[in-house]
């Protein structure tokens, strides 16, 4: 059981443990990075980001845990994920069966097969990549699978995502950035 349950086994009202998972060079890190950004700095709750990388500097395994609660946060790894945004078949693989009965996963349709499934969770699967060169770069499918996160997941607000992709991203990028965004809240919402 996480530390952050209450003795009965329930989670804290507003708690969440999200882990985004994918491959180095994805963008999986920054996406952790602003969704924890988004909770904490434009919608006032309490927010932990922990990482984790494969061996290898591009390409290899590689994810972000976030905590998000209205209380303290006195654990910060994500032990018992509620919340899963994958983008590789090898991450499915390796953080998949982590997700909590009850749980939410959503996957990039293109790059991930889910061949078992825990009863009770709720999957989707979006394009994440595909949408993403749709607008014209690859680079941006982590934040296209930023608004499918925001879209399905209730975890933070619309107005504080998009508020912490554009303090996020480089100078330059806002507009190809919120396209993308925008793709994937639309893909997502689409599937509800």
């Amino acid at each position: 059981m996480s530390p952050a349950f209450h003795e009965d086994g329930r989670r804290p009202e507003g708690y969440r443990e999200i882990r985004f998972a994918g491959f180095g060079g994805q963008g999986i890190i920054l996406a952790g990075l602003i969704a924890g950004k988004a909770a904490s700095l434009f919608d006032g709750r309490n927010a932990v980001l922990t990482e984790s990388y494969g061996p290898e500097a591009r390409g290899g395994a590689c994810s972000a845990g976030v905590i998000i609660s209205d209380e303290k946060i006195f654990y910060p790894h994500v032990s018992a994920p509620d919340t899963m945004m994958i983008m590789s078949q090898e991450a499915f693989k390796t953080y998949g069966p982590a997700i909590t009965a009850d749980g939410l996963m959503v996957v990039d349709a293109d790059l991930v097969t889910v061949s078992e499934l825990k009863k009770g969770v709720r999957l989707y699967k979006v394009p994440f990549t595909a949408l993403s060169e749709e607008v014209g770069k690859r680079i941006v499918a982590n934040i296209v699978m930023l608004g499918a996160f925001t879209a399905v997941s209730g975890a933070v607000s619309l107005e504080a995502m998009k508020k912490s992709v554009l303090a996020t991203v480089p100078k330059g990028t806002e507009e190809l950035n919120m396209k993308a965004f925008q793709k994937g809240f639309d893909a997502a919402k689409a599937l509800l």
